[in-house]
């Protein structure tokens, strides 16, 4: 699959600190591609470096297919529509009037202008003064800037961030038709892993700086694989009489974990264990839920 972005070693340094540690992202074309981690990961600066706010360290970025460079960076942005962090607007101005300042600085057709307008639904709210718009609203002007070119490509950083459910799930549609309707790719940042769950294809995950997962959000699924905990008396024997049966364990505190099986084996090996006067003490069904499974990833430490 046709990669729109790729990093190779993305390294950003602020002094001492290095807060984008060799960072090979793959983006893949007419995805929407999750960027997650928590808060200060490194989601932001890797975004701005992609478009050229950010000067990298080290390291290199291609996008559609071109090395960025500085005698090419203006060209490939072209292609590019973003909203990273908060949007900006003229408060005193209407919605379509500062849709229309942008059109005019980029010179677009003025049909897309009505027509992004529609797509975020704020069409019968565009003679509004922006300062009388909700958050959701103001976010949603700022999709509106990003699509005003109609890009190949499109980078929003934490788009949900301060909406409220009904504004989540409008943003959430929007994104999902993107790639459907305009054959556009679409790089989402976030924090929360439920949100990116229900609208990405494809997932990568930064902590403190280092990209720790990277794949399809199936492949992120398959982690979460259901599992049995068995508490004993006598785990080290418990463990050795279930490895002769040819059942693998792992142990975790003071539990054995063992793979996801039917009744008929559990009571089966569960029955050489009693037969081996291995007392059990507690049994559970455990399957990790896709926040337990980022956790994991991101380091129990860090703070959401």
């Amino acid at each position: 699959m046709t990669s729109v972005i790729t990093t190779s070693n993305l390294c950003k340094r602020y002094g001492k600190i290095l807060r984008v540690k060799d960072v090979d992202l793959s983006v893949p074309e007419g995805a929407v591609y999750g960027f997650l981690g928590p808060n200060g990961a490194g989601k932001s600066t890797t975004l701005k470096m992609i478009l050229g706010l950010v000067k990298p360290t080290a390291g290199s970025i291609t996008v559609f297919g071109q090395k960025v460079n500085n005698r090419n960076r203006l060209s490939i942005l072209t292609n590019i529509g973003s909203l990273i962090e908060s949007p900006s607007y003229y408060g005193h101005l209407t919605g379509e009037e500062n849709l229309r300042i942008i059109s005019t600085l980029r010179n677009l057709p003025k049909k897309n202008l009505d027509h992004v307008l529609r797509i975020v639904r704020l069409d019968n709210q565009k003679k509004k003064l922006v300062n009388q718009y909700s958050l959701g609203m103001k976010q949603r002007l700022g999709l509106a800037g990003a699509l005003l070119p109609f890009p190949k490509l499109l980078i929003l950083d934490e788009p949900i961030n301060g909406l409220d459910p009904a504004g989540i799930q409008e943003m959430r549609e929007l994104i999902c038709a993107l790639p459907k309707q305009f054959g556009m790719t679409v790089v989402v940042s976030s924090h929360l892993l439920s949100e990116v769950d229900q609208i990405a294809d494809s997932v990568g995950i930064i902590s403190q700086g280092e990209l720790v997962f990277q794949g399809s959000l199936e492949t992120l699924h398959e982690r979460s694989k259901p599992s049995i905990a068995i508490r004993t008396l006598n785990n080290p024997m418990a463990c050795k009489i279930l490895a002769e049966q040819g059942l693998p364990c792992e142990t975790e505190d003071d539990y054995l974990l063992l793979p996801d099986m039917p009744d008929e084996l559990v009571a089966r090996h569960f029955s050489h264990l009693f037969f081996n006067h291995i007392d059990i003490v507690r049994i559970e069904a455990r399957q990790p839920s896709l926040e337990d499974i980022f956790l994991d990833l991101t380091g129990m430490a860090v703070s959401l």
